[in-house]
């Protein structure tokens, strides 16, 4: 690989960081201590709203430098104190881990007065609030300045970049497409399959738009053609009471779970998918979903929304998509056909993994060193 034996100083700048789950969050993780293995001064610089978190600490290989953010309540992750630490820091490259909050524009700001080369990984996804999600677009117009002076832009699936690309006017050449990962543990060491049910495993931060209520609402429908069928809802966040009074509302909270696994056990979550017959996700939006893609490296049957990234994932031939707006019955029936007639990745199809995530970010990191020594 290109550059790995030069020592790179590198900022990845973040709005969360485990202990707090998400595909992000795992991106940075998986990413970060393979860069930092290869020999690459690895720092993440991220938020916090908890007082009990350590500021600094060591994780892998990796420094984490923790800063506090506010308002504490909300996801906006305004956070002063990191303009600072990029602007005087040693950085010979700074990553941007996402783009829909204030870390973002805050950290090429610092990195563009610095003369600090940065790029940024898009990471989009969706969000409960209809606002929010209105205004998206007008919010990645207002950063083209800054997104048009990094060295480059990645989108972790095609879906990604092509919008990008497209809604800003930038030279195809800046963008990149690097994937996420789909690296779990020995799959020979996994527990032999324990469920005597038909399991259904609703994957992602509990969520208005990551769409388990539809999941919910067609598990009567389901249960008529399999009566031992339950879901479980893997994912923490602000909409599990919702969740828990529409389960009540349905008549079905005795065959629903909700249950979180903690940040960083991939063992737990290859565990768990393993068991399932079918895994879902029918969110609103979704760029490249983590657990999808470790879903589909254990070849489990996976049930998507027909859209956003999702949409390419079954334009590949690995998952079934259904319309985002599709009724209880529509839904139940899609669920029934993908435990009977699953669509799988076919035996020889590779899936991406954590290992090539790191090298690609590895050649795109040595990119603009080059470019800037070249120009001194």
């Amino acid at each position: 690989m290109t550059g790995e034996t030069s020592r790179l100083n590198v900022l990845m700048v973040t709005a969360r960081y485990f202990p707090y789950m998400g595909g992000i969050e795992t991106h940075v993780h998986e990413a970060g201590r393979r860069l930092a293995s290869k020999g690459n001064s690895i720092t993440i610089l991220t938020t916090t709203s908890a007082t009990a978190l350590p500021k600094e600490e060591v994780i892998e290989g990796m420094r984490i430098i923790r800063v506090r953010a506010w308002p504490s309540q909300r996801d906006y992750y305004i956070a002063p104190a990191m303009f600072s630490l990029i602007k005087d820091g040693a950085w010979d490259l700074v990553h941007c881990q996402g783009c829909h909050t204030f870390v973002p524009p805050l950290a090429m700001l610092a990195a563009k007065e610095a003369n600090i080369p940065y790029i940024v990984t898009f990471h989009t996804g969706g969000h409960s609030s209809s606002f929010r999600s209105r205004i998206r677009g007008i919010q990645w117009k207002l950063l083209r300045p800054l997104l048009a002076d990094a060295s480059r832009l990645i989108g972790v699936s095609r879906f990604e970049a092509d919008y990008f690309r497209d809604l800003l006017h930038l030279p195809a050449a800046q963008f990149a497409v690097i994937p996420n990962g789909a690296t779990l543990p020995d799959f020979t060491q996994l527990p032999a399959k324990t469920s005597v049910q038909t399991l259904i495993v609703s994957v992602g931060r509990l969520e208005r738009y990551k769409g388990h209520q539809h999941l919910i609402t067609a598990l009567p429908n389901i249960r008529k053609w399999r009566s031992d069928a339950r879901l479980l809802i893997v994912g923490a966040g602000p909409y599990e009471a919702a969740l828990c009074e529409w389960a009540q509302s349905v008549g079905v909270a005795e065959h629903v779970e909700i249950r979180a696994v903690p940040a960083g056990d991939r063992r737990a979550m290859t565990e768990l998918l393993s068991q399932a017959a079918l895994v879902a996700l029918l969110s609103e939006y979704e760029a490249h979903p983590v657990a999808v893609m470790e879903a589909l490296a254990l070849r489990r049957p996976v049930l998507v929304a027909d859209t956003s990234g999702l949409r390419e994932l079954a334009e590949e031939g690995l998952v079934r998509a259904i319309p985002l707006k599709s009724s209880p019955e529509q839904v139940a029936l899609a669920v029934q056909q993908q435990i009977e007639e699953p669509i799988v990745p076919p035996a020889h199809f590779v899936l991406p993994t954590w290992d090539d995530c790191a090298r690609q970010l590895q050649m795109i990191y040595n990119t603009p060193i080059k470019r800037e020594s070249c120009a001194s």
